[in-house]
């Protein structure tokens, strides 16, 4: 998995969703590329899945804030939220995964295997609450994007070349 490399921190972030710059209502919808977990059986998923990600991975794959009062752009980026590739984040939201998910384990041939993958995702949040991500992006759709496939019976485990978003 790619390291924190977002444009955003912490600090940077809580600038942005303060207060809105054109008409101070402070309620935003965030896009941000965050963790996902699902189980697969024989290559399709088995379940929902669950996030995994913290505020810090939440942040670090923000590329879109906009204010749901005026519509206004707190933050935008066109480069990939992981990498910074120029222009990543428009390969990333068109590309179907780089990694296909095997119908079995190669190496014990289990069934059910564990994909992690990075899903676009927006969240609405300021005015004292934040509500929980909503999936832009679904399994085997453009955008979503694995980053590892895992046995927990023999500990197998696979992952992209290069950046699991834009492929860099």
């Amino acid at each position: 998995m790619v390291s924190s490399m977002g444009y955003l921190d912490g600090k940077s972030y809580a600038a942005k969703i303060a207060g809105c710059a054109r008409c101070d209502r402070k309620a935003f919808e965030v896009a941000s590329y965050i963790e996902r977990e699902l189980q697969v059986m024989i290559g399709e998923p088995s379940q929902d899945g669950r996030w995994i990600h913290d505020e810090e991975k939440f942040i670090d794959g923000a590329y879109r804030i906009r204010c749901l009062g005026c519509g206004d752009e707190a933050y935008a980026s066109d480069d990939c939220p992981r990498c910074k590739h120029t222009v990543g984040l428009t390969e990333a939201l068109a590309a179907p995964a780089r990694v296909a998910i095997p119908k079995m384990c190669p190496k014990c041939k289990t069934t059910s295997l564990t994909v992690t993958a990075t899903v676009p995702a927006r969240v609405r949040t300021g005015e004292g609450q934040q509500t929980a991500p909503t999936q832009t992006a679904r399994f085997g759709e453009p955008g979503f994007h694995v980053v590892s496939i895992a046995c927990e019976g023999c500990d197998w485990t696979s992952k992209p070349p290069g950046c699991a978003l834009c492929g860099h």
